[in-house]
């Protein structure tokens, strides 16, 4: 039992000194921070991102997430630069150096082929006395109070910290690109992911016949027998031309009922829900999911430009084509 709470609190103390060491980057995010998400978006190149160890490490992850979110970026293994691979680099990209110490050999014989070529240079490091913090253009501070490590040799603070620095600068440039849902969604065609984001509203949606619909003036029995059959909860109720007017859902009917159980001069019009959420055909499914989460509603109304209902979903639809589980 000893040995049990002795694991919880070991397991809890690096939490709380990660937690801190990315908290502590906030009163960082200042003019530098926004220096570099202007520089990285001006760029006519590629971010080319280079680091050693648990640097490197970090650095794929920090590309992988740019890649995804529209903005194009490479990793530069720094010995493999030194043997060939630094012609990948160009005039027109940015580079991003990573060093907890600022002063990592491997980094430090790239600096003069860095300001050979003309490449823009930001560095995020710890330490801002190093060579790399002199030498670099923008200065992003990663450094941290202490790692979680006891020994304060196995980077985990400040891995933590970097990953935090990279994802808050991937975000700022997702926000200046207007990244869009069906942006992120090209970017991932694979997987639940892919499928989250590329599934459109008309795939899966209730059409043609299957749509529950009522002219206005019709009396509420005939309403609620349309929505027993087509089984949707709800049913959208129209004018003469067709056009969408109104909703009458489940919740409608049990709300009526505990006023009164006389339905017989109740019509549809009397009784349904004006302005009823809608969302056009073309849409992207997880679109439709956010305005139901958004609305707290269970179904919605698919409408063409002529504001007549073709379709209807309900949330159950959604949750089975796997919009209810975690991003894979």
């Amino acid at each position: 039992m000893k040995d049990t709470k002795t694991i919880i609190e070991k397991g809890k103390n690096v939490i709380r000194i990660e937690s801190e060491a990315v908290a502590a980057l906030e009163n960082r995010i200042d003019e530098n921070f926004a220096n570099a998400v202007e520089m990285l978006f001006g760029s006519k190149g590629r971010v080319v991102i280079t680091g050693m160890g648990k640097s490197g490490i970090v650095a794929r992850k920090i590309v992988a997430t740019l890649n995804s979110t529209g903005t194009p970026a490479m990793f530069l293994h720094p010995s493999d630069a030194v043997h060939g691979d630094f012609g990948m680099v160009r005039k027109e990209d940015v580079v991003i150096c990573i060093s907890k110490s600022g002063d990592t050999p491997e980094l430090n014989q790239l600096l003069p082929l860095f300001k050979r070529i003309g490449v823009p240079l930001i560095c995020m490091v710890g330490n801002l006395n190093s060579k790399l913090a002199i030498e670099a253009g923008i200065v992003l501070d990663i450094s941290v109070k202490e790692e979680a490590c006891p020994y304060d040799l196995a980077p985990t603070s400040s891995t933590t910290a970097t990953i935090a620095m990279g994802d808050a600068l991937a975000m700022a440039l997702l926000d200046k690109r207007n990244f869009t849902i069906e942006d992120f969604a090209f970017y991932h065609p694979g997987g639940m992911l892919g499928k989250r984001l590329l599934l459109r509203i008309d795939e899966i949606m209730a059409s043609g016949d299957a749509v529950p619909k009522v002219k206005q003036t019709v009396p509420i029995r005939d309403a609620i027998l349309e929505m027993t059959v087509k089984r949707l909860g709800a049913t959208c109720v129209v004018d003469k031309d067709g056009k969408l007017v109104g909703i009458v859902t489940d919740g409608d009917l049990r709300r009526l009922l505990q006023k009164t159980t006389d339905l017989t001069n109740v019509t549809a019009e009397m009784m349904m829900t004006r302005h009823p959420k809608t969302i056009s055909q073309n849409m992207l499914a997880t679109v439709a999911l956010q305005e139901m989460e958004a609305h707290k509603i269970t179904q919605l109304i698919i409408v063409d430009d002529e504001h007549r209902p073709v379709g209807m979903i309900h949330l159950h639809e959604l949750l089975g084509a796997g919009f209810g589980g975690e991003n894979q």
